[in-house]
């Protein structure tokens, strides 16, 4: 079994480029733009899955178009011991986007998204109702300035070691 190549060369930059800004082109294609075979596009990619540098061929979804344009932050301050039952418990709640458990100031931050404030503020007492969650600071977005986005890093050449 041949070892596990680390890092990215410059045709799994392409790829990845080529994939994120073309989520809908077919390995034919992507293949023909590049100037490969597209066995050798399907063997990147197949890599680049396994080691989990792909992590998800679905679509982005807009929780706006959803009916949720409405986004907050929330911090969650919990009782240590209950971390696992809250964990659960936070991972039932749809309009919950995504949380950390985190260092610092809280304990777990978490993104939400409502229909509207009202919305929002039910989320959060959804959240304040989970036993072990002892109390929640919010804050609520007004646009995004970057988003969520990863492609940037695997464009970047990381130097030599």
């Amino acid at each position: 079994m041949p070892a596990k190549r680390t890092g990215l060369d410059d045709l799994d930059r392409d790829i990845l480029r080529l994939v994120g800004e073309r989520p809908r082109t077919g390995l034919l294609e992507i293949a023909r733009l590049l100037g490969v075979a597209r066995g050798t596009v399907q063997a990147r990619l197949d890599r680049l899955t396994a080691d989990g540098v792909i992590t998800d061929f679905g679509p982005n979804l807009s929780a706006r178009a959803l009916g949720h344009p409405v986004q907050a932050f929330t911090t969650l301050e919990v009782e240590q011991t209950s971390r696992e039952d809250v964990s659960k418990a936070l991972d039932a709640i749809p309009e919950l986007l995504e949380a950390y458990i985190v260092t610092g100031p809280g304990d777990v931050w978490c993104r939400i998204a409502g229909r509207d404030h009202e919305d929002i503020q039910r989320v959060i007492d959804l959240m304040l109702s989970i036993d072990g969650v002892r109390r929640s600071s919010t804050v609520i977005t007004l646009s995004t300035v970057v988003p969520y986005r990863v492609l940037p890093l695997a464009a970047r050449r990381m130097p030599e070691r």
